[in-house]
């Protein structure tokens, strides 16, 4: 924080507890020129307005409120970079990765001052470390028909994923569909793990000034045309000589790049399954601007067992109906 920011917090704070003194100490005083406990002379409808003080037991709370707000902002931190008189800083203050805050955790455990955050989540992996273990040591396809260990995924969904996926996985705009049966990367057990320790970052180029608008119209006529949509025919046409370019991800038949063993994760093109939205205008929007979509890496912040139960989760999620 610069001086100027840590002098204009000390001011502001400090005048602000003065008004609030000040205001106090004014509103006590009797400023309408009659005796208390007697009418002002004003009445409304039978009812009259009595000079009333305010009770004793309310202002020495309002004093005392003040005098411990005086006590704390000269004891801890509150004044600009002012640390307080004890120098109290609040647990790993100042870290801002998951790097350093591990780091910083280690760091406690050596020194024998772990937080009572950590010390927590010491005594949960513990508590809980049998639980997983009897998860973990099963295959993602066999605890998917485990419905203890579904429940445990759908909590851990719940508050891992959800924000991206709903509640019900569903997905959203940008957010794949974890319901159906369409994969952008794969819905094996195991490409579900990858997915979940490493993330997925996408990358859909933007051709607008490479196809033009005319080119990006001809483009977006046959992609729809390759789900069976009703196009203008010549536009499909012209579109379908220059899908050359996107056929390195998407293939040739626009099947997508699962379909064609390709790491890439560009999505099936000729059925109705749309992740950014499957209208004329979206579709152009796609091709002139590109899409940059990304999965955060759970490996570090989840680990294995976890990320073992909820792959577990996700697998069963496509399919509701099948038996063991």
């Amino acid at each position: 924080m610069s001086s100027f920011w840590s002098a204009w917090i000390i001011v502001f704070t400090l005048a602000c507890l003065v008004v609030c003194f000040v205001l106090l100490t004014w509103n006590l005083k009797n400023h309408v020129g009659v005796p208390e406990n007697e009418t002002t002379g004003h009445e409304f409808d039978g009812i009259s307005e009595i000079n009333n003080p305010l009770p004793k037991w309310w202002t020495i709370m309002f004093y005392a409120t003040f005098a411990w707000s005086v006590y704390y902002f000269a004891a801890y931190p509150g004044l600009g970079s002012w640390k307080g008189l004890f120098g109290w800083t609040s647990s790993n203050q100042g870290v801002k990765s998951l790097a350093e805050s591990k780091a910083a955790v280690e760091a406690n455990k050596a020194a024998g001052t772990p937080s009572q955050l950590d010390a927590e989540y010491v005594k949960a992996e513990g508590t809980f470390a049998k639980e997983f273990a009897k998860y973990t040591s099963r295959p993602v396809e066999e605890l998917a028909f485990d419905k203890d260990a579904l429940k445990v995924g759908q909590r851990l969904f719940l508050q891992n994923c959800a924000q991206c996926h709903g509640s019900d996985a569903r997905g959203q705009r940008g957010f794949p569909n974890l319901t159906d049966n369409d994969w952008l990367y794969g819905g094996t057990a195991d490409k579900i793990v990858e997915t979940l320790r490493h993330g997925r970052k996408a990358a859909m180029p933007a051709w607008g000034e490479a196809l033009g608008d005319q080119g990006v119209k001809e483009m977006t006529a046959y992609v729809l045309s390759l789900s069976g949509r009703k196009v203008n025919d010549n536009d499909a046409a012209a579109g379908k000589a220059k899908f050359g370019m996107c056929a390195a991800c998407h293939g040739m038949d626009g099947k997508g790049s699962l379909a064609h063993n390709l790491p890439f994760g560009a999505p099936n093109l000729t059925d109705s399954t749309w992740l950014y939205g499957g209208s004329a205008g979206t579709i152009e929007q796609t091709l002139r601007l590109g899409r940059n979509g990304q999965m955060p890496a759970f490996g570090e912040r989840l680990g294995e067992d976890k990320i073992h139960v909820i792959a577990a989760y996700v697998y069963r999620l496509s399919r509701p109906d099948e038996a063991k």
